[in-house]
Parts: C-alpha cells; sequence; structure tokens
C-alpha cells in the first residue's frame, strides 16, 4: 500500500512538473502577461506622442500662426520692430557674444 502511495506521488509530481515550470506553464504565462502589459504601457506612450504629432501637422499645414509660433520657439526669430529678450536663470553663464570690431582711424583712412 506504501509503495503504491508512493508511486502515485511520484506519478502526480512528474504530471505537474510541465505544468508548472515546463515551456507551457504557469511561470512562462506570468512572463508574458507581464511583457504584454509592458508593451501596451510603451504603444499607449506612442500613441499618444503620435496623436500629438498628427495633430501639430495638422496644424502647421492649415494655419500660419503655428509656422510663426515654431519659428520664434526654435529658430529664435523675431518680427520687425520687436526686441528679443531672454532670463537666464540664477547661476547660470551668459553665451559668449561676438561683437563686431570696429576699425581704427587709421585703417578707415587707409594708412
Amino acid at each position: 500500500m506504501r509503495l503504491l502511495l508512493l508511486v502515485l506521488v511520484l506519478l502526480t509530481a512528474a504530471l505537474q512538473y510541465p505544468l508548472w515550470w515546463g515551456k507551457g506553464g504557469w511561470k512562462r504565462v506570468h512572463e508574458l502577461q507581464q511583457a504584454i502589459s509592458t508593451q501596451q504601457d510603451t504603444n499607449q506612450a506612442l500613441l499618444a506622442r503620435n496623436n500629438a504629432m498628427q495633430a501639430e501637422v495638422q496644424d502647421l499645414k492649415t494655419g500660419s500662426g503655428a509656422v510663426e509660433e515654431r519659428a520664434r520657439r526654435d529658430l529664435g526669430l523675431v518680427k520687425k520692430n520687436e526686441i528679443y529678450v531672454q532670463i537666464l536663470s540664477p547661476g547660470k553663464q551668459l553665451p559668449a557674444l561676438k561683437t563686431p570690431e570696429l576699425a581704427s582711424p587709421q585703417q578707415k583712412s587707409g594708412n
């Protein structure tokens, strides 16, 4: 009777092993569910980004205001009679400015 019980326990364990740790077992199913969840989150973020880009493209196609706004923001363009002001954070160094060199009076006269 004990031998029969031992054989049944071993047989049950042998049948349960693939269910829990085999190729299609619960462990693998759990790993795949986590991968699917991560991919769905990534897809949602990319979908939101695509929708924002699509709206921006549509805005650029239909209106000149969006083109002007983008030129001001990305290229630093200003309209005639406007003054460009940039406010820097405290502790941030000023960018190096190149100023045109003034010619001395001797250079102007050709001497």
